[in-house]
Formats: structure tokens, C-alpha cells, sequence
């Protein structure tokens, strides 16, 4: 015990500036390291980013002190019918609030900040995290009327932030969007590195290659623990560098000098909107942004110095009329298939300003997320009847590192024990194998799910215990107010329809004065169902002559009946089984 408070007081001092860059009650770090490291273990806990790859959230907590890594939301599934986002239940966040020291964002995609402006409003703490990162934020905040109701700290690669027991020091890494940061977390009972979601890439559009010589240095020092991006796990060989897509762009240009060239790709992929910009420029188009979240995010990153863009270059679109097809690009939205994005609504002849045209050249830059290949499928298969010409293959290199640089970071940081994250039951089992293979022993690598609560420290690491998580269901301005109930209505309503039943019924005698009547939706067209119709009101009139037989005047009662007739009547000559509900009025 003791010489793990000694190496761990040898870290704090071996980090130099560190006493210049504590925040928020730093200064009491290395005391509360002396009262706790006795008896404490660090406890990790996803609430969020298992078993899928989107919302991500972990906290990690230290007696008396929580800090949370990144705030991610997930889309819906496809029988989420109506909901818009779905962000992590922080029950256990709220109901620990007063050790909630602060949000560490590793890098600006909607699966890691997205669900900020929801949880904030229920766990106000302090936020950290890089400069272009936070400039995204900082737009989501404002759209949310938040932004000075939120403390944000601009963080800089290599600064250390101090908060109760942990310090955490941001490092330089790549990704498909620009700033991405590892972390490396510092406790009392160990230090833990965080990968964030990276790749190895020597040669980047912007900036520096991520920083290996950190993370040999921290590994240097003893790392208890790797949390690695596991998105590519099963994936062999080295992800290609950004620089390969300006190559094909470079091609695909060069060879299409007389077309309009339409290009889609992730908004937040700033890289790869700079190399279209550059291209474009070379050969002397002028370029239109197209889509909300494509043109918020590329004037964010030009405000914040991240992308280039030539004099004269960028047009609005209502100035495409004005140019030649073939001197004009545009970069839009709708990579994945979305409906209501921008190349979606292209596709489909109902986007008010672009009509795709015979002799256009689209180019998806972006592989289809698992789940959607079928709108992307349909996307080509749209764009294609109309005479464009669509190419989608190896026109995109992924943000995520593949095996050989999975290995890299394992055998660079050393960790006594392995926690795969960021992505499905696959992908962490397939990143399990790579530890085991750099020599990780078995019993030290921990496939968690989100909730459980694993406790480590030098002398070994368990799951302890579990916490509660789950979905919670954003739909329109509405926050966690939909849940399984209503989705299995809505569910029922999508596959089966709805059949109403009106009926008057006279105050006291309990006697029908009107109806029954039948409305019917989604179940089938009235008009030419007469004789169904017909038969399912007789079906109603004997169940009301029973139920005034049996003077049964109860309203429950009546109403189950009428479920109960008009249901078996329905299954027998339809096999469906429409929701049904009687509406029943006295006079």
C-alpha cells in the first residue's frame, strides 16, 4: 500500500508546470491521495457506449470525487418509431451530484457530446475539453439557451486538470474530426488511459500526428489500466492515412472535368471537407456547403482557424445558377442515408434548390454505419435512375485504428489490465484477443457492460456491483417521457392499425341511443371493406344486447367486452390484431 502512495506522489512531482495548472480545488490532490490510497480502489463505470457503438459515457470515481469522460447520445432503432435521439440515463450521476466534479469530451462527434445540453440540465458541472471540441459544444449550448449557464475550460494537449482525487491530462491524437485527445486519468489508485476513439495516422490534413511518445512516457510510469477504442478490433492491418482520400479526389476530379460533382461525407469530418475545398480550388470550381449540421460545423472550424478555405472559393447555393455545372462542387450532407438530409432529399426530387441532373458525379465519402445499408443502398439506387453516376467505393478511410495499431498503443502504454470500449459485444471481444495475444493476462481483461462497476487498484480489479442505465428516449421537445410502453404502442399502432368504436349510451338505463359507429385507421380501407364492416358492427350490436342482458352497466366492463368480441371477430376473418379502443358517452 504504501509504495503505491509513493509512486504515486512521484508521478505528481515528475510532472512539470503541474502547480500552475490546477483547477478547481486541485491543490488538495496529493492530501486526499494520502488520506484515501489506505483503503480505497478506483471505481469505473459505464453508463453508456457498451454493446454499441454510440453514447458514450464512463465515470470514474475516487471516494469522494466523480469525473465523467465524454456525454454521447445513439439514433434511434429502426422500431423506435417517432424518437428522435437517445441519450444515457445519469441517474447515477444525479443521485451523486455532489461528487460530480466535471465532463472530460474527448473529441466533438454526437456520440460522445451530444446528450451535454440534456444531461446538464440535470448535472451542472464544469465541462473541459479541446478548442474546436468546445467550439461545437459551445453551438449545441447556445441552441440550447445554456451557454452561460455552463462553466467550459478550453484545454490544450499536455495541460493537466486537477479535480478532487483525479488529474487528467489531455493527449494529442487522431481521429476523423480534428482535436481528438486520449486521456490520461491519474488517481490515487493508478493511472488510466483513455484512448478516446483514434487512429494512428503519420501524415494528417491538419496538425500534428498523435503523440506515441506520451503515451511510451506514461507507460513508462506504470499504467493500471487501458480503455481502447475498439471500433476496428477485428479489422487486420494499419488504417490508411486521411492524405489517401485526397488522392482519390485528386482521380475522381481529373477524370470528371465536364460534371457537376456532388460530394457527401460526415459534417464533422473537417479533414476531409478541407482536401474537397483543396481539390475543388485546383481545378477551379467553386464549392457550395449544403445541410444544417455540414454548414454549422464548417463555420465553427473557420471561426476556430481548423479549415482553409481560398478567397472566392465558398458560394452560396442560390449562386450555383450562376456557374457552369462543371465548375461548381457540392459538399453535402446525407452520406448515411438519412431521410430527411440533404442528398436524401436530392435523391428523391424534393430538395428546393438541387435537381439531380443526367450528367452529375456523386461521390459518398463514408462507409454505411452498421444498420444502414439499406437507406444507402436506396440512396444509390435513387440517384442512379435518375442518370447520375454514383461512386462509393474506396473513397473513404475510416477515423479508428485497426489491430497492428491497437498493438502499438498496448505494447506503448504497458496497462496491467485491459478494458476494451466503444463498440458492440464483437468488437471489444475481438479487442480482448489482441491483449491476450501482447500478453495481457486473461484474467485482466474486462468485458463490462454498461452499469457494472468495476473496482481496481494494483492488487487486483473486480466487478462489484451494478448501476442503473438505459435509454432515454428524446422526442421533439419531450425528454425520457416516451418509454417502452408508449414505443410498444406506437409499435402495435405501425403494424397493426387502429379501430375505434363510438357508442352513446343513455344516462341511467344504461340503453344505446347511437351507434355503435367504426372508425378505423391503418387497419384497412373502409370504403372497400363494407361487408367487414358490416358484420363487425352486428358483432358489436349482439355484444351491447349481452351486455344489457346481463345488466352489465359498468363502463370497464362494457369496454372489455367490446375488445374482447370485436378482437376475436377480427383475428378470425383478418388474422391482424388491430389496437382497439371503445369510446363511450352518456347522455
Amino acid at each position: 500500500m504504501h509504495g503505491r502512495l509513493t509512486r504515486y506522489e512521484q508521478i505528481l512531482k515528475s510532472e512539470t508546470g503541474t502547480e500552475n495548472q490546477k483547477i478547481n480545488g486541485g491543490a488538495d490532490l496529493k492530501k486526499k491521495s494520502t488520506e484515501n490510497s489506505n483503503h480505497s480502489k478506483l471505481k469505473i463505470i459505464p453508463l453508456g457506449g457498451l454493446e454499441q457503438i454510440g453514447m458514450n459515457i464512463t465515470a470514474f470515481e475516487y471516494e469522494d470525487s466523480i469525473i465523467v469522460v465524454d456525454c454521447g447520445l445513439s439514433f434511434p432503432e429502426d422500431d423506435m418509431y417517432g424518437i428522435d435521439l437517445v441519450i444515457p440515463d445519469v441517474t447515477y450521476l444525479k443521485d451523486n451530484i455532489d461528487k460530480v466534479k466535471g465532463f472530460f469530451i474527448t473529441h466533438g462527434h454526437e456520440d460522445h457530446i451530444g446528450a451535454i445540453p440534456y444531461v446538464l440540465k440535470e448535472v451542472n458541472v464544469p465541462i473541459y475539453a479541446t478548442k474546436l471540441t468546445m467550439g461545437i459544444i459551445d453551438h449545441k449550448l447556445t441552441e440550447h439557451n445554456l451557454l452561460s449557464k455552463v462553466k467550459r475550460k478550453v484545454v490544450k494537449y499536455g495541460q493537466h486538470i486537477n479535480l478532487g482525487c483525479f488529474r487528467v491530462e489531455f493527449i494529442k491524437t487522431n481521429h476523423s474530426i480534428q482535436d481528438a485527445a486520449a486521456l490520461a486519468i491519474y488517481s490515487p489508485a493508478g493511472i488510466v488511459v483513455h484512448t478516446g476513439d483514434f487512429k494512428v495516422d503519420y501524415t494528417p490534413v491538419f496538425g500534428d500526428a498523435i503523440d506515441l511518445q506520451r503515451f511510451g512516457e506514461i507507460g513508462k510510469k506504470g499504467v493500471l489500466a487501458l480503455m481502447c477504442d475498439s471500433t476496428n478490433a477485428e479489422r487486420p492491418g494499419f488504417t490508411m492515412s486521411e492524405k489517401t482520400v485526397g488522392k482519390t479526389f485528386e482521380t475522381i476530379f481529373a477524370d470528371h472535368k465536364n460534371n457537376r460533382i456532388i460530394i457527401a461525407t460526415f459534417a464533422s469530418n473537417v479533414d476531409r471537407v478541407q482536401q474537397i475545398i483543396d481539390t475543388a480550388y485546383k481545378y477551379g470550381r467553386k464549392v457550395v456547403i449544403e445541410g444544417r449540421s455540414m454548414v454549422n460545423i464548417i463555420s465553427t472550424a473557420q471561426e476556430l482557424g481548423y479549415i482553409n478555405i481560398p478567397d472566392n472559393t465558398l458560394i452560396d447555393i442560390e449562386e450555383l445558377k450562376n456557374y457552369p455545372d462543371e465548375k461548381t462542387v457540392l459538399i453535402t450532407t446525407g452520406s448515411q442515408g438519412e431521410s430527411m438530409a440533404a442528398l436524401s432529399r436530392m435523391a428523391s426530387g424534393i430538395h428546393r434548390k438541387i435537381t439531380i441532373k443526367p450528367n452529375d458525379t456523386i461521390v459518398l465519402s463514408s462507409n454505411p454505419i452498421p444498420g444502414n445499408e439499406k437507406a444507402v443502398s436506396k440512396i444509390i439506387n435513387e440517384l442512379s435512375m435518375k442518370g447520375a453516376e454514383v461512386i462509393f467505393q474506396d473513397v473513404h478511410v475510416s477515423g479508428h485504428a485497426c489491430q497492428e495499431d491497437i498493438k502499438l498503443i498496448y505494447s506503448l502504454v504497458k496497462p496491467k489490465y485491459a478494458i476494451p470500449v466503444h463498440g458492440e459485444y464483437r468488437h471489444l471481444m475481438a479487442q480482448a484477443h489482441i491483449a491476450e495475444e501482447i500478453g495481457i493476462d486473461k484474467d485482466h481483461i474486462f468485458l463490462l457492460s454498461s452499469g457494472d462497476v468495476l473496482e481496481l487498484d494494483e492488487d487486483g480489479a473486480a466487478v462489484t456491483g451494478h448501476v442503473p442505465v438505459g435509454d432515454v428516449m428524446v422526442d421533439g421537445l419531450g425528454v425520457g417521457d416516451v418509454g417502452n410502453i408508449v414505443l410498444r404502442d406506437r409499435q402495435h399502432l405501425a403494424e397493426e392499425g387502429i379501430i375505434i368504436v363510438v357508442l352513446t349510451l343513455e344516462s341511467g338505463s344504461g340503453q344505446v341511443l347511437a351507434g355503435p359507429d367504426i372508425v378505423s385507421r391503418g387497419f384497412v380501407y373502409v370504403r372497400g371493406s363494407e361487408s367487414l364492416m358490416d358484420e363487425a358492427k352486428q358483432v358489436l350490436n349482439d355484444t351491447m344486447d349481452h351486455c344489457m342482458d346481463k345488466n352489465i352497466t359498468d363502463w370497464g366492463k362494457i369496454k372489455s367486452e367490446i375488445k374482447d368480441a370485436l378482437g376475436d371477430f377480427v383475428w378470425k376473418e383478418t388474422k391482424r390484431k388491430p389496437m382497439i379502443i371503445p369510446i363511450i358517452m352518456e347522455v
